[in-house]
């Protein structure tokens, strides 16, 4: 069996297993699971991706959260604009640093947290464990760890289907 369908069916089955999860016992939004997991596998996988993973994305979690805090006593798109520029401008620069190099999941974090103030329906100020920020970063890990699992996973269905190729009669 290739590595892309051994990969394939473990990210089917916890795929399936995370989306049962967030709708059944754990509410944190599905989607974010999603992103975690891409970003990932995107910055390299196993234990050194795992880590610079959710470092990324919760860089991205705290930059997300300066920004919307700073015009969270304002109102209009100009200064929201602004905010988001510099907070970009922000994303970028702070690549710069080697364990946290991947713009792309430092992004994926600041998408966490304005998406799940916008599912969610809670401002960047409320506060509690419903918090947008709070919300985003447990599930930036989670996803991540569903990463894990899913490569983890891929590597044992692999064994498994080539102990059992070697096991085939093989024609003469």
């Amino acid at each position: 069996m290739s590595k892309a369908t051994a990969l394939s069916i473990s990210v089917g089955v916890f795929g399936m297993l995370s989306t049962l999860m967030t709708a059944t016992v754990w509410n944190l939004p599905v989607w974010v699971l999603f992103l975690a997991w891409a970003s990932f596998f995107f910055v390299g996988s196993g234990p050194s991706g795992l880590v610079k993973s959710v470092a990324c994305n919760w860089t991205g979690i705290v930059i997300a959260t300066v920004t919307l805090l700073a015009v969270s006593g304002t109102a209009g798109a100009v200064w929201l604009s602004i905010a988001v520029g510099i907070g970009s401008f922000a994303m970028v620069q702070v690549s710069r640093l080697r364990a946290i190099s991947a713009t792309p999941a430092i992004v994926f974090g600041f998408a966490m947290t304005v998406g799940t103030i916008a599912a969610t329906g809670n401002g960047i100020t409320s506060v509690g464990l419903s918090h947008p920020a709070l919300v985003a970063g447990v599930t930036a890990l989670v996803g991540a760890c569903f990463g894990v699992a899913s490569e983890y996973g891929a590597a044992v269905i692999e064994r498994v289907a080539g102990a059992r190729n070697s096991e085939a009669p093989q024609p003469v």
